[in-house]
């Protein structure tokens, strides 16, 4: 059974940070390219940042400069590093483990809020 578990979200205040982490079991994960996704309230999912099984890491224009994505192959565990937090990073953050070998096959966690607010 594949579970992705987020934590680590929260309220924080404009330009702080805050470090997501995403524990991966079920799948083995240097056959996956791990991302962190989110979705604002109204607005559809997006991507924030990938990395595979290599290190090779990719962010969205918006979060460049700010976030930080990596992972311990040791603990399977993938983390955001979220530095410089805006209003506009609030949102539900969510890890998803995406297959390299099948086609479509990809997993979602349940989701972190991270709240960015005076």
């Amino acid at each position: 059974q594949v579970q992705l578990v987020e934590s680590g979200g929260g309220l924080v205040q404009p330009g702080g940070s805050l470090r997501l982490s995403c524990a991966a079991s079920g799948i083995i994960f240097r056959f996956y390219v791990m991302g962190w996704y989110r979705q604002a309230p109204g607005k559809q999912r997006e991507l924030v940042a990938t990395i595979t099984s290599g290190d090779i890491t990719n962010y969205a224009t918006s979060v460049q400069g700010r976030f930080t994505i990596s992972k311990d192959n040791a603990k399977n565990t993938v983390y955001l590093q979220m530095n410089s937090l805006k209003p506009e990073d609030t949102a539900v953050y969510y890890c998803n483990a995406n297959s390299v070998l099948h086609a479509g096959r990809s997993y979602w966690g349940q989701g972190t809020q991270v709240t960015v607010s005076s």
